[in-house]
């Protein structure tokens, strides 16, 4: 590094030939003075550099003449305001350090999937409907609010024809969230139970059970139905649950027997 005492004093001793200026590197700048030294005007500035030298800041000799990294950083220290470098410096916090920022908010948990709806929508895929109606009720015993879970339950007792229960977990659906109500009258699954009595009820209690029905409902008066276009619809259903094959011949001539009383 240079030393801005030493180049004030070979200004002031050796100045008319330049000698500060090649002890500081400046080349061109001590020919320059050796070609003046005739004219008497390299012993001025000679003289003037000296004076310059020995009274300048050490900061400002360094940043001029002394090694390139050092000055970069010098001035950029000196020159970045002290709320710039905390902001900087902001930046390279440990992440160990800022795991633990209050500020932080922790990571959002992960819902898990439940394993038993899961395994019961696979097995009512594979038309095993005793065992998803089995798993289904386990998966209930760890969310017993599950809307998908009591719809699924209700397709999958309405295949097995257990309108009661099917009608029961529809109920519990509905209460949970469920609002889908042309599924409920659209669903292939759910044909059954469109086709018994205690459906028009259903329906009609805005597709809720008065109180939750028992595994064999009771029979209950059916009033005489009357040609109209609700009933015409639902005998055209009974056609379609025949040529699905959900019903038999014989079945769909006694339900409309029945319909038609």
């Amino acid at each position: 590094m240079k030393d801005k005492t030493l180049a004030g004093l070979l200004a002031l001793v050796l100045g008319s030939i330049g000698v500060h200026r090649f002890y500081l590197g400046q080349t061109k700048l001590g020919i320059l003075y050796i070609i003046l030294l005739f004219t008497g005007v390299s012993a001025i500035l000679g003289l003037i550099d000296a004076v310059i030298f020995l009274t300048m800041n050490q900061e400002d000799f360094d940043d001029k003449y002394n090694t390139e990294g050092a000055n970069y950083e010098r001035t950029r220290r000196r020159k970045t305001s002290p709320q710039a470098r905390r902001n900087q410096n902001d930046k390279y916090i440990d992440h160990r350090k800022r795991s633990k920022d209050p500020r932080r908010k922790p990571p959002v948990a992960t819902r898990k999937k439940n394993p038993f709806k899961l395994s019961g929508i696979q097995k009512y895929k594979d038309y095993d409907f005793e065992g998803s109606i089995e798993d289904f009720k386990k998966a209930l015993a760890v969310d017993s609010r599950d809307v998908a879970v009591h719809f699924n339950l209700a397709c999958a007792y309405s295949i097995t024809e257990q309108a009661a229960k099917s009608l029961t977990h529809l109920d519990l659906a509905v209460k949970n969230g469920f609002v889908d109500f042309d599924k409920i009258k659209e669903h292939d699954a759910l044909a059954y139970i469109r086709i018994q009595d205690e459906f028009e009820d259903f329906v009609k209690n805005g597709y809720c059970l008065d109180s939750p029905m028992t595994e064999e409902p009771s029979a209950t008066v059916s009033e005489e139905p009357s040609i109209s276009t609700d009933l015409l619809e639902q005998i055209k259903k009974l056609g379609e649950l025949r040529e699905k094959g959900f019903l038999t011949e014989e079945e769909f001539s006694a339900q409309k027997r029945r319909l038609l009383r």
